[in-house]
Order: structure tokens, then sequence, then C-alpha cells
């Protein structure tokens, strides 16, 4: 039986009282513990102690962690904090939101122990619990996703050689969106495969308000830096979903086409206009709420946020389109020892456009 490879644990924190319950799931998990836990608090003008509770909740594991502090420049600077003190082969990264399950040590080190050399990255298994009795709401199906989601550092183990030919996360990145399929695509592009593992850590929905959708919208910004650093093609190789974006265009251009024509006093043309918003904006608002639990707080949430999404998805798509003009990919060193494994896919073949 193979030694289960020395790994640390690199989790970044805004002080939430859920880093406690992720502490405390790790410390029970069974099997070979990380070497060191990282704890990143990246809240700006942070104390320099975290609630007790939180440290304490690593039982046995406590003379292990060391807390760092990043500044509140994001997740993707406080996993760099993290991840470039360690000296451990392996670096996990967790969120502060997820639990690790009871075998989730032993599993990892058996994820971890059996891949080939050219192996960078193995992921772990995300199970997103949904409540039951009811169908889910909008935010708990968009959560849901995750358990889908290709290299998401919910859970995320590196090689520290492939994070450092790689270039680290990129700090243009300045929210928990992209960030990690950004580090992929640049993680592959060095010459490293990444694989999933069969290591499951739970994923809670947090509480969320009923204007949620509004500031998620941000994120289309960033869907632009990753064009820009990556061409137009990076959904397919992230095996990312690709969203409603043009159809978003559509909705917004009709609006804005029917104020116009009614301010140019032309009725018809005006009425065409708003016929194709309101069809586009039903559209989107029905498919949000069919699959739901259909309250009345719910459809209300939805019907709302369905005409604000579409012109703000817009907004921040063109914002971060003219903000990272002229933007150029981190540079990506070759790293992955030969030979390259013949099977490797073609989806993950080819340098960062």
């Amino acid at each position: 039986m193979s030694t289960a490879p020395t790994y640390a644990v690199v989790i970044p924190t805004i002080g939430r009282p859920c880093l406690g319950d992720c502490l405390a799931a790790l410390a029970r998990s069974a099997g070979p513990g990380p070497y060191e836990v990282v704890v990143v608090d990246d809240r700006p003008g942070s104390p320099d102690v975290l609630p007790p509770l939180s440290l304490e909740a690593l039982g046995e594991l406590r003379g292990r962690a060391r807390l760092l502090r990043s500044g509140g420049r994001g997740p993707a600077a406080a996993r760099n904090t993290g991840w470039r003190t360690v000296s451990a082969p392996w670096v996990v990264f967790l969120d502060d939101d997820v639990r690790v399950t009871p075998a989730w040590r032993e599993r990892l080190g058996a994820d971890l122990s059996g891949v080939p050399p050219w192996v960078g990255g193995v992921q772990g298994v995300l199970d997103v619990p949904l409540p039951a009795g009811r169908r889910p709401t909008d935010w708990e199906r968009g959560t849901a996703g995750l358990a889908g989601a290709r290299w998401a550092t919910a859970d995320m183990a590196y090689r520290k050689a492939a994070l450092a030919g790689a270039g680290g996360f990129d700090e243009r990145f300045p929210r928990a969106f992209r960030e990690d399929a950004d580090l992929a695509l640049r993680v592959m592009a060095a010459g490293w495969l990444l694989e999933r593992g069969t290591r499951v850590t739970r994923h809670p929905v947090r509480p969320a308000g009923p204007w949620v959708s509004l500031r998620q919208q941000a994120g289309n910004a960033d869907d632009a830096l990753m064009v820009r650093l990556h061409g137009r093609d990076w959904w397919q190789r992230a095996e990312a979903p690709r969203g409603r974006l043009r159809r978003h265009a559509a909705v917004t251009a009709a609006g804005a086409a029917a104020a116009a024509f009614t301010l140019a006093r032309r009725p018809r043309t005006s009425t065409a206009a708003a016929l194709v918003w309101a069809v586009g904006t039903t559209e989107f608002a029905w498919a949000r709420i069919a699959p739901g639990p259909r309250t009345p707080r719910e459809v209300v949430a939805m019907a709302a946020t369905s005409v604000a999404v579409p012109p703000l998805a817009v907004w921040h798509r063109l914002r971060g389109a003219w903000r990272h003009r002229g933007q150029q990919p981190l540079p990506v060193e070759p790293s992955a020892p030969a030979p390259v494994c013949p099977e490797r896919p073609a989806a993950q073949k080819g340098p960062v456009a």
C-alpha cells in the first residue's frame, strides 16, 4: 500500500461563522491529517486573530494551523497568500463554507497516491444538499450547479509545482468566480492533466436574500476577462456552462429600442419592440419560476429580478470588456514532467489563447 502524499490545506475566509464548522469537519475526518492548515483572513483591516471558536474547532490539528492575512484583496489573492507559504508538495484548497465528509482524509490520500506524475490537480466531488419536501429555489438550484462544476476550488488539490508553473491564481479576478477556471486552463496549458477524485465534500446552500441574483451579475465582468485572457472558446475548454448573455443582450436591446421608438413617436415600431422585450422577459422569468417552489415570495422575486437581470448582465459585460481591454495572460512555464499522457483529451490540448 502506497503512502499518502504530504499535503497542506489552505482556506480563505472573511470571518464567517461557518469557518468553525469547516475546520471541525476537517479535524473529525478519518485518515492522514494535513501537514499544515493555513487559514487566510481576507477581511480588510481584520484583527490579528480569528474568533477562538474557529481555531479551537481544529482539535488535535490546532498545532498545525497558521493564520495569515491578505488585506481584503479577494479570494484569489487570499489563496495565493496561503499556498506560497507552504512546503508540502500538494495543496488542497477548501472554501470556508464546505464540510468535508468523515472519510474525506482517507479518500484524499487515495486520490493523490495513485495519480501519475503529470497529473497536476485532483478535484473533489461536491455534494450540495437540497431541501426535502419542496422544490429548490432559484438560488438553491444555482448553488447545486457546483456539483457539476469543473475544477471548483471549493475542494481542489493541486501540486505546488503546477501552481508555481502556472503563476498561481490571477488576482485580477476579484470575486469567487472564474478564478478557478482561469487557473485550471493555465495549469493545463503548462502541460499538466487535471482529474476528478472520489473524496466527497458537502457544500451547504448559504442563506441569501431575494435580490442575490442581481449581485451575481457582476460576474459577467469576469467573463469578459476570461475572453480576453483565454479566447472566445474558453467555455468549451473549461467545460463551463455558456449562460444566457446572448438572450439578455437581445432582450435589453428590444427594451432600449422600444423606449427610443417611443421618444421618436413611432408607435408601431415601439409596440413591436416592446412585445419582443415582454416575451423575452416572461420566458426568462418562467424559466426560473417553473422549477421552483412557486411560493409568493419566490414568484415576486423572480418576476422583479427577471426584469433587471438582463440589462445588468449586459452592463457588467460591457464594463468588464472596457476595463480589461489590453490585458495579457499571466506567463505560463511548461512544468509537467514528460511523458505527457498519450490519452490526453483534445479539450485540454493547446496553449492559452
